[in-house]
């Protein structure tokens, strides 16, 4: 079973970091999450990814994720100094999905991804919201939180109270 504890921090240099992602805002204060389609049901996550050998830094790993599942340009991606570290995936060694914070930049038009073809849903929700349909647990709820105060502080946006939409 995969365990998944969050840490505070850079992860050890001797983890691997296996994806970034981030938890990106719009000008309302909105949080964008990713709705895939799977059995009649809509899962809620993340837009991210693997970093490739091409990629300078996470920074660019995260602006072409965004840019292949989502169609979106990011702007100002930083650190959220925190990381999420992976124990039991099958026999890989553990290893780091790291945690950014951004502000939306030009949102265009739906397309697929083009590693699996789908094309995700993007949808503008509260913070609060955001923790309930990612679900994460305690986890989840303390990374929302920790974008939250980096949105305000660093992109002078605060939360709002309105509540989804697709975009």
């Amino acid at each position: 079973m995969v365990k998944i504890t969050w840490h505070s921090g850079e992860p050890p240099k001797n983890m691997q970091v296996r994806q970034v992602y981030a938890i990106v805002f719009d000008k309302k204060g909105r949080v964008l999450l990713k709705g895939d389609h799977i059995n009649d049901k809509i899962v809620y996550g993340m837009f991210g990814g693997t970093p490739e050998v091409y990629d300078k830094n996470r920074k660019e790993t995260l602006k072409r994720e965004f840019l292949e599942e989502a169609n979106t340009t990011l702007k100002e991606p930083i650190y959220l100094a925190g990381y999420q570290e992976i124990e039991g995936d099958g026999d890989r060694p553990n290893y780091a999905q790291l945690r950014m914070v951004a502000m939306v930049g030009e949102i265009g038009e739906k397309k697929p991804d083009p590693d699996s073809g789908k094309i995700f849903d993007r949808v503008f929700v509260t913070p609060e919201k955001a923790i309930e349909l990612l679900n994460w647990g305690e986890s989840g709820k303390m990374q929302i939180k920790a974008a939250c105060k980096i949105a305000k502080e660093e992109f002078g946006i605060a939360t709002t109270k309105f509540n989804y939409e697709l975009v």
